[in-house]
């Protein structure tokens, strides 16, 4: 983890410019500005509530469906949204890779780093459905930062073998939705994982995102502590793919130059 962390210590100041640069772009012509961080997961909430809590009447006890789902669908849109970012970072920034000496990494970094503020925003508004709908809020909580280092590595992980692949391969980012909406409902994040067959459970557990996804809902909603050896599972991969992400991308970061 420390050398993969050294660029941001060593460049540390181009890092945040990148990063605020990124964030500021975004919603730079657009007339809601930061509110789109806010509005799009509570479209996003409002549809998928209504279909599988009203159409398809999707199971979840005592918890009410927007609730369940949400706390899901914050730290998927998270991933969602960074992995598409940092996967075109790498091309978005053609200019800098040509003409400025800097780690590549920095890049698709820089991409995850700038999707915090989301992440940020659309945490606060789940806290407010969580007063609205008189959630407690439970001691578990204090995990979630544990849960967010491991999600946050598989995150990295897949970007830095995306990034550093879509710039040989440019199809990349357009098969990136598909994959990622496929990925998705592999995922319990509309549904509980007791729905999951018996016969499948370990095909979706073999899923890291299975765990992290009941992590979350345990700890926010249910007050329990998150399966060890599911989570450790999640750990274990998503380390591994970090390191083996980060060093194909410095093998590939060679080459960068001479194809953009």
């Amino acid at each position: 983890m420390i050398f993969i962390m050294e660029p941001l210590f060593s460049y540390k100041d181009l890092f945040w410019q990148l990063t605020f640069r990124e964030i500021k772009a975004r919603y730079k012509q657009s007339v809601l500005g930061y509110a789109w961080a806010i509005l799009v997961p509570l479209l996003n909430l409002l549809v998928l509530s209504i279909v599988f809590s009203y159409v398809f009447k999707v199971p979840t006890g005592n918890v009410p469906y927007p609730i369940f789902l949400f706390v899901a669908l914050v730290p998927w849109l998270f991933l969602v949204n960074s992995i598409t970012s940092a996967t075109g970072s790498i091309m978005a920034n053609s200019s800098l890779i040509t003409k400025v000496k800097l780690p590549r990494e920095i890049l698709p970094l820089t991409a995850i780093s700038s999707k915090m503020v989301d992440l940020l925003l659309t945490c606060i508004v789940l806290m407010i459905f969580m007063v609205i709908y008189q959630i407690k809020f439970q001691p578990t909580l204090a995990l979630i930062p544990l849960i967010f280092i491991i999600q946050l590595g598989l995150i990295t992980g897949i970007s830095f073998i995306l990034s550093a692949t879509n710039v040989f391969f440019r199809d990349i980012e357009n098969i990136l939705g598909v994959f990622l909406t496929i990925w998705m409902y592999l995922t319990p994040v509309l549904y509980p994982s007791e729905l999951i067959p018996s016969n499948l459970r370990i095909l979706f557990f073999l899923n890291p995102m299975t765990p992290i996804v009941d992590a979350y809902r345990n700890t926010i909603i249910y007050g329990k502590f998150p399966n060890i050896g599911e989570l450790g599972y999640s750990f274990i991969f998503a380390l591994s793919l970090l390191v083996l992400g980060w060093i194909y991308f410095r093998k590939r970061a060679k080459y960068f130059a001479d194809v953009i």
